[in-house]
């Protein structure tokens, strides 16, 4: 028999009890952004590669060297979503959603596909938790957009201590494309110093300089200009009052000047959070996003003021220390049948009882597993709550013996009461 291929590199499988963990996170953060007024949005995976070209960005490290890209059957270009921003516009644009609404708020939750060197926590299939907010281009959207970040967070369990909130502001996209000149210009005068990657990033995207974790650049990074500085008063006031509706909101805050981002179509604020919390270690940003007041605009829409956030769930699992078994669901009842005949008899009740929404196990394994002992070794594995023991005796009587496995008490219950007393003993 032929071996099994591996999996691919960097796409894992999320077995169980790990996967209760996800779906912890997930129900807490659809939880936060439903009361937050936003609607789940879904779209593919996969997507026209220009899509990301013209929004994520031509000379991004994301375009040029981490997307799945491949021709298809008609020999059209198209790309795995190494991010969700873009689909999300592309679906605004081509739904023309503003003449539905004056404010559109989405969210979504998936997979998102990006071939970078895999590591722990950063992964070549990662997911995200996103949301986008259209047509509101007030501060008070950047600041409320960072809380409800913030709210998620703490209701998955990180405690605000364990946060720090970065921000910077990139200003109107003439005041960064001015930046962007001044930078050039900076690097130009000390290429001596700039290793092989910020040299070819100065050609391409000289405000990923700032993002080196080289430490010779980071010190050459200390003298280069700061964006903040050289913003108009207007983005100056801007950010300002960002800032203002955060301390409202008592959200500390951290200013990063250096702050960028990877991605193009940012404007004006944008933030990521870190956490101290769990075993991220160095690499511990799990959060971030900004404005992009301009993208929709350049996919064909209206001017759309437009603000956004992506949430990484491998690494924000990785911030949670409580093991996976902890948020996994225990079984309610366990049914023990003691042969053939007594699992007949016991497969119908244990079907009502799932109807009824409670978590039933039952053992259908042969004769060599109906040992009473090994099935309540199984039961108490799988951490139920109560064992029902049916055997001839039970059939015979119509009374099932029921088994209290968390206080050791047992009890004969007719058949016919046992949703209500089941119910009753989990109350």
């Amino acid at each position: 028999m032929a071996d099994v291929p591996p999996g691919v590199k960097g796409m894992n499988d999320i077995l169980p009890p790990e996967v209760s963990k996800w779906q912890f996170l997930e129900e807490k953060a659809r939880g936060v952004l439903e009361a937050f007024a936003y609607r789940e949005l879904r779209t593919p995976v996969l997507e026209y590669t220009p899509l990301f070209v013209r929004s994520v960005g031509e000379v991004t490290d994301v375009v040029e060297k981490q997307m799945y890209t491949f021709d298809d059957r008609d020999g059209r270009s198209v790309s795995l979503r190494p991010e969700g921003t873009a689909s999300a516009v592309r679906a605004y644009v081509e739904r023309a959603q503003w003449n539905k609404e004056p404010v559109t708020r989405w969210y979504y939750l998936g997979p998102m596909f990006r071939h970078e060197r895999a590591q722990r926590g950063r992964l070549r299939q990662f997911h995200q938790v996103g949301a986008e907010w259209f047509g509101v281009d007030q501060p008070s959207a950047d600041a409320e957009m960072i809380a409800m970040l913030v709210t998620i967070l703490e209701e998955i369990g990180l405690p605000r201590s364990s946060l720090q909130i970065v921000l910077n502001s990139l200003g109107a996209p003439e005041e960064r494309a001015a930046y962007r000149d001044a930078l050039v210009a900076f690097y130009d005068d000390h290429r001596g110093k700039l290793d092989e990657d910020s040299l070819r990033r100065l050609q391409t995207n000289p405000l990923r300089i700032l993002d080196s974790k080289s430490p010779e650049i980071v010190a050459l990074n200390h003298s280069a200009p700061v964006l903040l500085e050289t913003l108009s008063d207007q983005s100056k006031d801007r950010f300002h009052q960002v800032t203002a509706r955060l301390d409202d909101l008592k959200v500390p805050y951290t200013l990063d000047p250096r702050l960028v981002r990877g991605l193009d179509y940012y404007t004006a604020t944008i933030f990521e959070i870190k956490t101290t919390a769990g075993e991220l270690g160095a690499q511990n940003t799990i959060c971030g996003g900004g404005r992009y007041d301009r993208l929709v605009e350049s996919l064909s829409g209206p001017p759309t003021p437009a603000i956004g956030f992506a949430l990484g769930i491998e690494r924000a699992l990785l911030a949670l220390s409580e093991p996976a078994e902890s948020f996994e669901s225990a079984v309610s009842v366990f049914f023990a049948p003691m042969d053939a005949a007594s699992l007949a008899y016991a497969l119908p009740i244990a079907h009502r009882l799932r109807v009824a929404g409670i978590r039933v196990e039952i053992e259908h394994r042969p004769a060599s597993h109906k040992n009473l002992g090994n099935q309540l070794k199984r039961a108490d594995k799988l951490r139920a709550r109560l064992a029902v023991i049916i055997g001839g005796n039970e059939i015979a009587s119509g009374n099932l013996t029921v088994k209290d496995l968390a206080h050791g008490t047992q009890s004969e219950i007719p058949a016919a009461d046992l949703e209500s007393k089941i119910h009753q003993l989990l109350d």
